[in-house]
């Protein structure tokens, strides 16, 4: 696998990016934006995926903690979430 995968699965999202594998409940999910920083806003944040200039970056805040996904793709990422966001 190349790149980022973000998929739901029931009422998850899941990230796998080589050997990483995260889980995010839908329901913890607060907001999703895109983050036009080199290595994003939030300090704290887990950062999942190769950091690029020319790569994405797509914030997801929960209720504890924040992630920062790197992506060439966000796109298809931000639709994922957002549809899942929709449906909960």
């Amino acid at each position: 696998m190349l790149g980022l995968d973000v998929k739901k699965v029931d009422q998850d999202i899941v990230i796998k990016h080589q050997f990483t594998k995260i889980v995010i409940p839908v329901a913890d999910i607060i907001s999703v934006s895109l983050d036009d920083t080199y290595g994003g806003k939030e300090a704290d944040a887990i950062r999942i995926g190769t950091p690029y200039g020319t790569t994405d970056r797509v914030a997801i805040q929960t209720k504890d903690r924040n992630y920062i996904l790197f992506t060439t793709n966000y796109t298809q990422i931000m639709n994922t979430i957002d549809s899942a966001i929709e449906a909960r």
